[in-house]
């Protein structure tokens, strides 16, 4: 610190040359003239329905799924399209060739013809007869030394025509017996007497409604011995029935199966619903979920037939059971059709709150193959898209590993897909419901930890820079980003991102009239930068950076000003009534990105020596008030004060400051403290200059200043004092500081916030200095009271105990403590020697900008 007999030239705002900074006096620049910005999260309107693709998707219509469809148990394909018979047809030894459509002489040949006459209609068996109606498979012949053949049934359904599903494992079975030596003499008019044995065996005979159904007193095996059965029989490669899962079908399943046909036809809702769920459990027990269960088409024969029945309890219920039922190909897209259908009404979130469906979907996606698949992942994921949107159902997913699950899906579909331009549209669409559920599930704070112990920010990056072109999947990613940009963690998790900066300047420059998108980016890099200079320094370098942000900033202020032309007739909104619109939070956004990127003393520097930039600056204040969008101007203001403070020769707002200085003028006149502040940090930068001075004085601003310190806020008062200091450096206007009672409310300050806030204390002390400039000023500005009140606020102030005792909070201590040192302590101590020898001479003490 300078001595106080020491000549100076310099004002009291200019910092000394040669002084070594510490780190408290860096702070004390930052808040005198530097800070970094924080915005409100762009708004996301909530979508009034529940589709696949909302009404902003950039995918047309005529290139994306359907979200409504009709959906009918004939729309299912059967387990089973072989005929009922016992035995399998060996292959033929050699193929027959088939005559060309047309002879090489042009002439068509004709294809066999059936027989004219027709075969004498004879009445059929029993045994026939049984054949034609829908069985499982079975063993049709009794154990009686004869080869036992596992056979198929054809399902004859009036209402559903069935095309085969998939190959299971009784065709491998069935194929090696075609093929042993021993063939099974069949007469397709005659009966079989084994098979009449066995028909006799293979169902209950007297089953009661309902009620009684799996009530025998058969004991059933436990979960344990059912497991311990199915190994067994794995093990040995029989696919063959056992005895016990015979048992257990004929005793537990197959009267259920017999009630669920009955209660169908009684169209008896509750006991479809109570019946399938006992289905289900029995089904559980037995250890015969999956494709284990040998009879598990005839399983599914009936649970397809109940979806007509239109109930979305009964629906969800069904689909839960058959999906555990490991089914493939077109039944389980068309299951998850299902799901997806009964999950587009609000109404049945909580049917899926009381079952484990969350699980099953998830199920899914794990065990499934994502290409082989494709659409019926694109539905479930769209059911867990909806069911995200539900708070409870989101715990619900966030519980069940829905983020690892989901990021791991779609590092998948990445890897598979190297090169986007050649990714299916099929593809792309399940990333956009992917990234639309990570979207939600990163609003809940326990989902963070996840998605960071992942390494789901890069991953979401690297996703962002491969599908640049797809807008929907870049708008939802930059919506996980925008929300983990606020916390602190996340941003230094982003910041190490390779390539992140230049990623999010390709979006920019790729979507530039994509708002929703824009908007995230920049709010995203606005915090990024908010938190780290390293950031500032690492965006500021990429080549194109700051062209393509004034780019942006200008035609998104014309936009506003045509935007606000053409409702110039509507009233102003009252603040906080309405939110921004859209044009208005982008302006928000850039320029709160600009005000943190110029906290870097080479990016200020930039900033304040481009013309363009400062003008469109300007120009946002002259025809934006604050009323219309207080947020708006208020940034507009912050940026400014960084700016401002770089004044160097090329600084345009340095030679703009007076047509700045009447821009301010209608804020300070304004009802809004916030925009008071910022206009007052604004003046404490230009008032270095004598022509700014003059002009707050003229237009009577100082009056506005002094009374801030009334204001009974620390960082208000902070402000204000910046000014009064600039202020006091001239004699003519310490008079009209001093009848405006300056002194006066400098002593309450101190004595209000000295002890809290030693930086404000120091700045206060400093404003005194400059009124006791002369040993004439030190009689003329201070009167008996307010210097006995000044002396005892001083003596008690520079004792070290009281930097202990006024400081409550011990992690601050230090930092509070160095703040005293530095801030106050050397200033107070001058201050206080010249009190007590107003006859000595002191110049201006120079100090911090």
């Amino acid at each position: 610190m300078y001595s106080p007999h020491e000549k100076r030239s310099e004002p009291f705002y200019k910092p000394p040359n040669s002084a070594q900074k510490t780190s408290a006096e860096i702070i004390n620049e930052a808040r005198n003239s530097l800070r970094t910005l924080k915005t409100r999260r762009p708004f996301t309107p909530r979508e009034d329905q529940r589709k696949l693709f909302g009404p902003f998707s950039s995918r047309t219509p005529d290139n994306r799924p359907p979200s409504s469809f009709s959906l009918h148990s004939c729309s299912f394909e059967s387990p089973d399209s072989r005929p009922t018979s016992g035995t399998r047809l060996s292959p033929l030894p050699n193929k027959p060739k088939l005559p060309s459509p047309e002879a090489d002489d042009g002439i068509i040949a004709s294809f066999p013809q059936p027989p004219l006459h027709t075969v004498p209609p004879r009445r059929p068996s029993r045994t026939r007869t049984h054949l034609l109606v829908a069985t499982s498979h079975e063993n049709i012949l009794a154990n009686s030394g004869k080869h036992q053949i596992e056979g198929k049934s054809l399902n004859i359904c009036k209402q559903t025509q069935f095309i085969k599903e998939d190959t299971t494992e009784e065709d491998i079975t069935s194929h090696s017996l075609n093929n042993s030596a021993t063939q099974l003499d069949y007469n397709i008019y005659g009966n079989l007497e084994a098979q009449g044995k066995a028909e006799e065996t293979s169902y209950p005979q007297n089953i009661k409604k309902y009620g009684n159904i799996g009530g025998n007193k058969s004991k059933s095996p436990s979960p344990d011995e059912s497991k311990a059965l199915h190994r067994e029989a794995e093990s040995s490669g029989n696919e063959s029935e056992t005895e016990w899962e015979r048992s257990y079908w004929n005793e537990n399943i197959s009267p259920i199966l017999q009630a669920l046909e009955e209660a169908q036809q009684d169209e008896n809702l509750e006991d479809l619903c109570s019946l399938s769920v006992k289905l289900w459990k029995t089904l559980d027990d037995g250890s015969m979920l999956g494709k284990r269960c040998k009879r598990r088409s005839q399983i599914l024969k009936t649970l397809y037939k109940l979806v007509d029945v239109g109930s979305d309890r009964l629906g969800l219920t069904l689909a839960k059971l058959i999906l555990e039922l490991r089914v493939s190909g077109k039944n389980l897209l068309n299951i998850c059709k299902l799901v997806f259908k009964i999950s587009r009404s609000e109404n049945n979130d909580s049917l899926f709150q009381s079952d484990n469906m969350m699980g099953v979907l998830l199920e899914v996606l794990q065990n499934e193959d994502a290409q082989a698949n494709s659409e019926a992942f694109l539905y479930c994921l769209g059911t867990i898209k909806f069911l995200s949107g539900n708070t409870v159902l989101l715990n619900e997913l966030l519980k069940k590993q829905a983020v690892e699950i989901l990021l791991e899906l779609m590092k998948q579909i990445i890897q598979f897909n190297p090169v986007p331009e050649k990714l299916s549209s099929n593809m792309s669409h399940l990333l956009v419901q992917i990234t639309a559920t990570l979207r939600n599930l990163a609003d809940l704070s326990q989902s963070r930890p996840k998605f960071l112990a992942t390494n789901a920010l890069m991953d979401l990056c690297m996703l962002l820079e491969r599908y640049i072109h797809d807008k929907d999947i870049c708008t939802n990613v930059s919506r996980i980003l925008s929300k983990f940009s606020l916390y602190h963690d996340c941003c230094m998790a982003l910041a190490d991102c390779s390539n992140s900066y230049a990623i999010y300047l390709s979006v920019l420059n790729k979507h530039p009239n994509k708002q929703d998108l824009l908007v995230r980016i920049v709010f995203t890099l606005g915090n990024l930068t908010a938190k780290s200079d390293m950031a500032r320094k690492q965006f500021y370098e990429l080549e194109g950076s700051i062209k393509t942000l004034l780019h942006l900033l200008h035609t998104y202020c014309d936009l506003d000003k045509k935007t606000q032309s053409s409702m110039s007739s509507a009233k102003e909104k009252p603040k906080g009534e309405k939110q921004p619109n859209e044009v208005e939070d982008i302006l928000i956004k850039i320029v709160s990105l600009l005000a943190n990127l110029s906290v870097h003393p080479k990016v200020g520097e930039h900033l304040a020596a481009d013309q363009s930039c400062v003008l469109c600056l300007m120009q946002i204040l002259e025809y934006k008030t604050i009323e219309q969008c207080d947020e708006l101007v208020i940034n507009t203001l912050a940026a400014f004060s960084n700016l401002s403070y770089y004044h160097g020769d090329s600084s345009v707002i340095t030679k703009r400051r007076m047509e700045l200085s009447n821009l301010l003028l209608p804020l300070m006149l304004s009802n809004n403290m916030e925009g008071i502040l910022e206009a007052t940090r604004v003046y404490g930068n230009l008032s270095q200059y004598q022509d700014v001075q003059d002009f707050i004085l003229e237009q009577n601003v100082y009056k506005f200043i002094v009374t801030l310190l009334d204001s009974g806020q620390q960082d208000v008062c902070f402000y204000a004092c910046g000014v009064l200091i600039n202020l006091a450096t001239d004699s003519n206007k310490k008079i009209l500081l001093k009848k405006e009672g300056a002194v006066e409310k400098l002593v309450e300050c101190l004595r209000d916030f000295g002890g809290s806030d030693w930086q404000l204390a120091g700045l206060v002390c400093k404003a005194f200095w400059n009124f006791m400039d002369t040993t004439t000023d030190v009689k003329l500005y201070f009167g008996f009271e307010e210097t006995n009140k000044l002396l005892d606020l001083l003596s008690s102030f520079l004792d070290e105990q009281i930097v202990l005792d006024c400081c409550g909070n011990v992690d601050l201590m230090d930092y509070q403590r160095e703040c005293w040192e530095v801030e106050f302590k050397p200033v107070a101590s001058l201050l206080l020697d010249k009190i007590h020898n107003h006859h000595s001479y002191l110049e201006p003490l120079p100090g911090h900008a």
